[in-house]
């Protein structure tokens, strides 16, 4: 390999040995890093995480409407006038049950992000709430999944929209849930590449016969993920 100066060099890859899929062995992804740490680390799961949320309620509002998300316990869409509830619906209320069973009905690795996505500023930790003020149009009670995210510098709600007639989606950004690898986004790990000046009348050898036998040299261009266990910052 030349240099700008027409000076060559003889540079070495760094060596990365495959698994049986095909993959290098030390690409692996933040989930499966997890789990091999878990062995010998007890992380903190998210629901642990979100405790500090107990006994907090968020407000946020949009145009005519105002909504009240109070942690466990339950979400409304409500209009205020002079700082009072005029108008009120209950868009569900912390269903513990319906939390449990939709975790349970997960992949191990999924249980704690958006299964579509494989971006961890996407993934969300996700809670039921049930049993709200039933719909005019669909005559069934209104339901919401609240979904928790990784993001700072504080907690507040995000956004909240309507999937379909009565059932909502709610989002709460949460500084604490950064604590978590699941939900930190994952970080390439450059390899070095060693060079050697050749001299001036150094000759490519002859690479033909059995002295390299099914050997090829393979560039490798995927970055390499790791992920941050730390991370300082919580709920205000």
């Amino acid at each position: 390999m030349p240099n700008k100066n027409g000076e060559k060099f003889l540079c070495f890859l760094p060596r990365m040995e495959k698994s049986k899929s095909g993959k290098p062995v030390n690409q692996q992804n933040t989930s499966s890093m997890i789990l091999e740490t878990e062995r010998s680390i007890k992380l903190r799961t998210p629901d642990e995480l979100l405790e500090v949320f107990k006994d907090r309620c968020f407000l946020r509002q949009e145009g005519w409407w105002s909504y009240e998300f109070c942690y466990q316990k339950k979400l409304r869409q409500i209009h205020l006038e002079d700082d009072k509830v005029v108008q009120e619906f209950i868009l569900g209320i912390y269903d513990a049950e319906a939390t449990a069973n939709y975790h349970q009905n997960l992949s191990d690795i999924s249980t704690v992000k958006d299964p579509r996505s494989k971006d961890a500023s996407q993934r969300y930790h996700a809670h039921w709430y049930t049993n709200g003020t039933t719909c005019d149009l669909t005559n069934e009670p209104r339901e919401a999944e609240v979904r928790f995210v990784c993001s700072e510098p504080r907690a507040m709600i995000s956004s909240i929209t309507e999937l379909s007639t009565c059932k909502y989606a709610l989002t709460i950004q949460c500084p604490t849930l950064c604590k978590h690898p699941l939900f930190q986004e994952e970080r390439p790990v450059w390899h070095n590449i060693n060079c050697n000046v050749l001299p001036k009348d150094y000759k490519e050898a002859n690479v033909e016969g059995d002295d390299f036998p099914d050997e090829k040299i393979t560039m490798v261009t995927a970055p390499v993920f790791s992920s941050a266990f730390d991370s300082e910052e919580s709920a205000t």
